[in-house]
């Protein structure tokens, strides 16, 4: 915008107005971006002494703003007077100045003066003249603008008064400057207590651990450095009374002209919503660790009945078994912990389940946990179950079988295989009923009852130091021997019945019977792989079956045929052989098997399927057995010479 064009000024005219004007006047070459003088008022401007300001550039009183300083001047040359707005020169500080210049030429060699105007200056003389009028209004006028002022600030004392949140301000110093009534009742000091003082220190002293808060971490103060709005809602406030309370709370920035000059705080007492979430929290945790809990009960069930769905009890009437059955009876009300020895296959785990049903605990789980096939580097996570992150791998957290057997029963089966080193956290659980998962400092109960089940000699284990003594005695409380099968072959007819009722139903086949000469050859036979030789065999000669006729194909036996089973009222002829005489017969047998399949103990024509018994049972059973590999490669040798 232009202003009329007036008659120049000739220098010599200017030079006791220059320097006497109360206004800023820069005398300037355009062309050379030079500042050739400037008065005193000038200098007090832009924050130069003179000589500074002589020495500079106009380009660098205006950074980035040479464009607008050419469009400028060329207006100035061509109108003979221009002003603007636009320019904003820069003060030695480095503050952003608003002036107005007002440009004319100075001579006719191209310099131009320039007139600046301070219009924060102008702004506030304006200020000054709007007083005046009211001042010269009268004292109606001033006592209405007053009463209008005073409407206001008592409006602002009703609504922080009525506010429900705490509401407070600080300055730049961290001094209060007001406190509204909600703050001094949560807080529990006056106004005239808090106002004035150094807030941080009276309630925001301290984490909520205690630990030390220093103010120059506190996000409060933190809004005069940066001028950013801060909401926390992760932190304490401290009462007068020394009691600590949540809150969450805002700090927002006061500027006065682009200065920060304070804060204003927002808080409310958050503690009954914390404390409802951390309830809620804790009831979801509890809620999803149930889940959990019963999935996995789920899941072992349905396993057990996968396991148990030929048979769930004890059958049988010999001696030898209605003695097991009195021990179950007489242990079965009690919490001991029971150790059931006996050979591999010979039904440790009926015996175990017998107990359970008998006692107590009947309404809570049986959980087995087979102690040979689980890693070693699993088992504690197995045992006592992980959190999540403990490990590689362990996405989420999981509960162990000890916590899945509470209130219940455990049944450790194959306990021999547990690692050493692991034996003292089992011993510890056995003593105490404590123990942590994988990764976690929490320490939890538990009321367990513990049935191990083994086919190692415990004591020899504990002889030769693979065994800890005291764990052996920890469960070796009510020991129960499970009966080798050829010791109880009067129970033979009814085994093999009940076996043939569950191929039958599996196989949906009927009229298929055993006779007079089935059991008698099943009575010839020793039986290295007991029951569950002997379920495998009969559902394997169901599916053999032609025209309703079983086909039973028992192993060749190395040595001379075994004598007839006595009577089943005669129990006395098994019940005279020697554990030396059983190991014996047992080596011959596996012997025999490994000479009948050339050496091989895995696969469907190996000795482990002609025994009946898993591969990993039979290998135990020859390393247990003391079967070496040259008599092994003894059996080979002779199967190949024939």
């Amino acid at each position: 915008m232009s202003i009329p064009d007036t008659a120049p000024v000739a220098p010599e005219a200017i030079d006791p107005v220059f320097e006497g004007a109360p206004q800023a006047m820069l005398v300037i070459d355009p062309a050379q971006d030079r500042v050739l003088d400037a008065n005193p008022a000038a200098c007090r401007l832009f924050g130069y002494d003179r000589a500074a300001l002589c020495a500079a550039r106009v380009t660098d009183l205006h950074p980035d703003q040479r464009p607008a300083l050419i469009v400028f001047s060329q207006a100035v040359m061509l109108k003979g007077r221009y002003w603007t707005r636009a320019l904003s020169p820069r003060h030695a500080t480095g503050r952003e100045l608003k002036v107005e210049y007002v440009g004319a030429p100075f001579g006719n060699d191209g310099r131009l003066l320039l007139t600046a105007t301070d219009l924060d200056e102008l702004r506030r003389r304006n200020v000054d003249s709007e007083a005046d009028f009211y001042v010269r209004g009268g004292i109606a006028e001033w006592q209405r603008v007053e009463r209008f002022f005073r409407d206001i600030e008592r409006e602002n004392q009703l609504i922080l008064s009525a506010a429900g949140e705490g509401i407070y301000g600080v300055n730049a110093e961290g001094k209060t400057t007001f406190v509204n009534p909600a703050a001094e009742r949560m807080l529990g000091w006056s106004a005239d207590e808090l106002v004035g003082q150094d807030i941080h220190s009276m309630v925001h002293h301290s984490h909520a651990d205690g630990s030390h808060y220093p103010g120059h971490d506190c996000p409060i103060y933190g809004a005069f450095r940066d001028g950013q709005i801060h909401t926390v809602a992760n932190e304490v406030f401290w009462r007068k009374d020394g009691t600590a309370f949540w809150v969450e709370y805002t700090s927002t920035p006061i500027r006065d002209r682009g200065a920060v000059v304070g804060a204003v705080v927002v808080f409310r007492d958050v503690s009954l919503k914390r404390e409802a979430d951390e309830k809620l929290h804790a009831a979801l945790e509890e809620v999803e660790s149930l889940r959990q809990k019963l999935e996995l009960e789920n899941a072992y069930l349905q396993e057990e009945i996968r396991a148990e769905s030929n048979h769930r009890g004890i059958i049988g009437t010999s001696a030898a078994i209605q003695s097991v059955l009195r021990q179950v009876e007489l242990v079965a009300p009690t919490d001991a912990t029971v150790l059931v020895t006996g050979e591999s296959g010979t039904g440790k785990e009926l015996i175990a389940r017998a107990i359970h049903e008998a006692s107590k605990r009947l309404d809570r789980p049986l959980i087995r946990v087979n102690c040979a096939a689980i890693p070693r580097e699993l088992f504690e996570s197995e045992f006592f179950g992980h959190v999540k992150g403990a490990f590689t791998g362990a996405l989420r957290d999981r509960i162990g079988r000890f916590e899945l057997a509470d209130g219940g029963t455990l049944f450790l089966d194959e306990v021999g295989e547990i690692p050493l080193e692991l034996q003292g956290k089992l011993l510890r659980v056995l003593q105490e009923g404590q123990f942590e998962r994988v990764g976690e400092e929490r320490t939890r109960n538990v009321d367990v009852r513990v049935i191990a089940a083994t086919n190692r000699d415990l004591k020899t284990e504990v002889r030769r130091g693979r065994f800890r003594e005291d764990l052996y005695f920890r469960l070796n409380v009510v020991p129960i021997e499970s009966v080798p099968l050829r010791e109880r072959r009067a129970d033979l007819p009814l085994l093999a019945a009940h076996f043939l009722r569950g191929a039958s139903r599996k196989l949906k086949t009927d009229g298929l019977r055993l006779s007079e000469g089935d059991m008698r050859r099943l009575s010839t036979y020793d039986w290295p792989g007991n029951v569950r030789e002997l379920e495998n065999m009969i559902e394997r000669a169901a599916i053999l079956a032609r025209d309703g006729r079983l086909r039973i194909e028992l192993p060749d036996a190395a040595g001379p045929p075994a004598k007839p089973a006595p009577p089943a009222q005669d129990i006395t002829a098994p019940a005279l052989l020697t554990d030396a005489d059983r190991r014996s017969r047992d080596r011959a047998n596996i012997l025999a098997a490994l000479h009948s399949c050339g050496g091989r103990v895995f696969g469907p024509n190996g000795a482990a399927a002609l025994l009946g018994v898993k591969p990993t049972t039979l290998a135990s059973r020859i390393k247990v057995l003391g079967i070496s590999k040259s008599a092994a490669d003894s059996a080979i040798a002779e199967t190949a010479g024939n």
